[in-house]
């Protein structure tokens, strides 16, 4: 089990030893997409959703899912994180299925030995899972999904940007 970073040598689960990597500038971008209803976007952008504002909550959300990410996923580091940014992107014309969306893009730093690929997709989801609770009263049929790794710098493995989107 020599190539299995995550389990220890009798075969369990186990948190990778990163003491040996250098301490680098890393950064992680990643994205996912909100689909809504037409009118519940537009409830959204003049500020009447009953439990406020709602990109607004989304994105302290989203800062406060980075944060905790060690806390939901078992095996990640906890990390001094020095820079957490949630931004949302509305696109109000309807896709085939009738749903507008609103696209999320969190991008985490830190000066580290590890990177925050994960922090950032728990920005996402997080700030998505928001969304999704403060509309869920007006639009029963709110789906979020395409969450991915847009890019990624630092580290012993360097950089990478999603070249294509998949699905």
């Amino acid at each position: 089990m020599a190539n299995l970073t995550h389990f220890n040598e009798s075969g369990r689960a186990r948190m990778v030893d990163v003491t040996h990597k250098n301490q680098t500038e890393r950064v992680a971008v990643a994205e996912g997409k909100v689909f809504i209803l037409p009118d519940t976007l537009k409830k959204i952008q003049e500020g009447r959703m009953a439990k406020g504002d709602v990109l607004g909550v989304a994105q302290v959300a989203g800062v406060m899912g980075a944060k905790r990410t060690p806390d939901l996923i078992p095996m990640c580091h906890p990390l001094l994180l020095t820079s957490v940014d949630v931004d949302f992107q509305e696109d109000a014309h309807p896709n085939p299925a009738g749903r507008c969306a609103i696209t999320i893009q969190a991008t985490v730093k830190t000066a580290g030995n590890t990177g925050v690929e994960m922090e950032a997709m728990t920005a996402v989801s997080v700030a998505a899972l928001t969304i999704y609770d403060m509309c869920k009263a007006v639009d029963k049929g709110i789906e979020f999904g395409e969450i991915a790794l847009v890019s990624k710098s630092g580290g012993k493995s360097g950089t990478y940007t999603r070249s294509q989107k998949t699905g």
